[in-house]
């Protein structure tokens, strides 16, 4: 059986469930997320928390079981906590800056890229270099942090672009003069 899909899901104080038919509904004092499950799994709500379990032992259905418990999981941490990934600019001239709902980057092109921040993600720019990304969605965060660490990944011979602010770049020697 998966360890991870059956470890009870734990709702935490000020959060609620709902299951109806194949969706869930998980509300928190940050928002409210929809995910709709597979029909094969169940997701059945008690006094532990939320609990999902799966049919049979095919190996489909072993697949689904963690992953399903896995992101409903991630539904319960996002609407009660947040998810928030933070970005660093690392080069001259690089820089961020927000212009209404457009995250603005100058990241050594001859022109600025320009990105429209999905709904339901917050993005700050305390130095114009540093890029916090912060949401209910944790797959929503990751993505947009993705796309915009994709403008200019870091190059390993200088370490300069866009990386996580805990990336670990391995740097390269580079040529040698004799």
């Amino acid at each position: 059986m998966s360890r991870i899909g059956k470890k009870p899901i734990t709702l935490p104080q000020g959060v609620t469930a709902t299951v109806e038919d194949n969706v869930i509904t998980v509300k928190g004092p940050k928002g409210s997320l929809d995910f709709q499950f597979r029909s094969e799994m169940t997701v059945n709500l008690n006094e532990d928390g939320l609990v999902v379990e799966r049919p049979s032992e095919s190996k489909q259905d072993r697949a689904v079981h963690g992953t399903t418990r896995a992101l409903i999981n991630n539904m319960v941490v996002g609407v009660s906590e947040g998810f928030k990934k933070e970005l660093k600019m690392i080069g001259v001239g690089y820089r961020a800056q927000l212009q209404g709902k457009k995250l603005v980057l100058s990241a050594g092109y001859s022109h600025p890229v320009e990105m429209d921040i999905p709904e339901g993600l917050t993005v700050e720019v305390p130095k114009n270099t540093l890029i916090n990304i912060s949401g209910i969605d944790k797959q929503l965060v990751g993505e947009f942090a993705a796309n915009v660490r994709g403008v200019r990944p870091p190059e390993p011979y200088l370490g300069k672009g866009i990386r996580y602010v805990n990336e670990y770049v391995r740097r390269k020697e580079g040529k040698t003069a004799k």
